[in-house]
């Protein structure tokens, strides 16, 4: 085994230090979730067994299961009966529970009977955090997938519970007349930074949300969206290219093609409520490339007076 690094032999004797509190860093995640439980009154927000029994075999006080809850939470360890296994090798857990060992059941037992509880210590988290300045900044996904839902009354929320709890957000969507169904991207993340009550919010969502008017919404309330471009247009798909090959240079107010002509602006219209400026140059006629550009007399580009905004969102994606 030469040339290899090389272990010590295990009948050898070895001496470890002499406690607990030398094997867990100063700056360890650990320390953090100790401080927080500790500093929590567990009874008001809703733990049983905080008081002991007077008879009876002694249990586990709540705090110890609750940190053991939250380790397991932040390193991905789910499992009852993997947490109990943690709490027996685990230098980190030993320190964090005193080298208690519940057993699985226990542990099961616990998170069963105190989700309402484990909420509440969320939301305390959360506030500490607002307090600590950790949240000026947050990030809302938006997903537009469709799902037939099962609900009961007391579990679905709408926007008037979420304004009255504050505890709960909604998405929602707007149908239109015809049936079809619109996703206001503007609405719903305005909605999210008034009930989070933040200064800055970042808005995720998918292509099924893209609108010109709702991002330019959202850019001027302040909300960064952060979603991709659907390619709508047929152009790329039969080899021509698309308006994403063309550069625009904002100092000299062009965009230049493939082939490395510039497109100089030439009006300015209105569609649709839409100011449209047209670019387009008269050196197609005579262009190597045409083929794969444009079957028209010559290719014309369309920009919207806020396409800056939307170039912005696309630089994110």
């Amino acid at each position: 085994m030469r040339r290899f690094v090389e272990g010590i032999d295990r009948g050898q004797a070895t001496l470890f230090p002499e406690c607990l509190e030398d094997w867990v860093d100063e700056d360890n995640p650990v320390r953090v979730i100790d401080a927080f439980v500790d500093r929590l009154d567990l009874s008001r927000v809703g733990f049983d067994g905080v008081a002991p029994e007077a008879t009876g075999r002694p249990s586990y006080h709540p705090a110890v299961l609750l940190k053991l809850y939250i380790y397991g939470y932040l390193n991905r360890v789910q499992s009852s009966r993997r947490l109990e296994r943690e709490a027996g090798r685990n230098v980190e857990v030993m320190w964090l529970t005193s080298r208690l060992v519940p057993d699985h059941k226990t542990i099961a037992d616990f998170r069963k009977d105190s989700g309402p509880a484990i909420k509440q210590v969320c939301v305390q988290f959360v506030e500490l955090c607002r307090l600590m300045g950790l949240l000026t900044k947050a990030s809302v996904a938006i997903d537009g997938s469709k799902f037939k839902a099962v609900n009961t009354r007391d579990k679905n929320f709408t926007r008037g519970k979420v304004v009255d709890t504050k505890h709960h957000l909604i998405v929602t969507h707007e149908v239109t007349n015809d049936g079809s169904d619109r996703a206001q991207l503007a609405s719903i993340a305005c909605q999210a930074k008034q009930v989070l009550g933040i200064d800055e919010l970042e808005a995720v969502a998918d292509r099924g949300y893209y609108s010109g008017a709702e991002i330019l919404a959202c850019h001027e309330a302040g909300i960064e969206v952060t979603l991709p471009k659907p390619m709508a247009s047929g152009i790329e798909a039969r080899g021509r290219f698309g308006k994403q090959d063309f550069r625009y240079v904002t100092e000299e107010d062009v965009y230049v093609c493939p082939a490395g002509e510039k497109l100089a602006y030439h009006y300015t219209n209105e569609e649709n409520g839409l100011v449209l400026r047209r670019y387009w140059t008269n050196a197609c006629q005579s262009c190597a490339i045409k083929q794969r550009c444009t079957t028209g007399k010559e290719r014309r580009i369309t920009r919207w007076e806020h396409e800056h905004v939307l170039e912005e969102v696309q630089k994110r994606r």
